[in-house]
């Protein structure tokens, strides 16, 4: 792997910091990239996360309950106590 040479970027009085754009190009950062950062002595590390989007997420829950209740039916309230007793049994184990 080649060393990219490095660059200059100052802190703004709001703490922010700019990302020289070659860098920006060469990592594929985007707007609204979210980035990890760790501080340790003198130095910053920034490092790049990936989350998942919530609503691919939370359609992809609706759809397994969706699929659980043809199934079975809808969950009642007795269903979600006996499930939870279930687990704490399991743990005492």
């Amino acid at each position: 792997m080649q060393t990219a040479e490095p660059e200059i970027t100052t802190v703004s009085p709001k703490g922010q910091v700019v990302i020289p754009q070659s860098i920006r190009k060469r990592l594929r950062l985007a707007p609204r990239t979210k980035l990890l950062v760790y501080g340790e002595g003198d130095t910053v590390i920034m490092r790049r996360i990936r989350l998942p989007d919530i609503r691919d997420e939370w359609a992809r829950i609706s759809q397994i309950i969706e699929e659980r209740n043809r199934k079975f039916g809808p969950l009642t309230e007795e269903d979600v106590m006996r499930e939870i007793e279930a687990q704490r049994s399991k743990r005492r184990r």
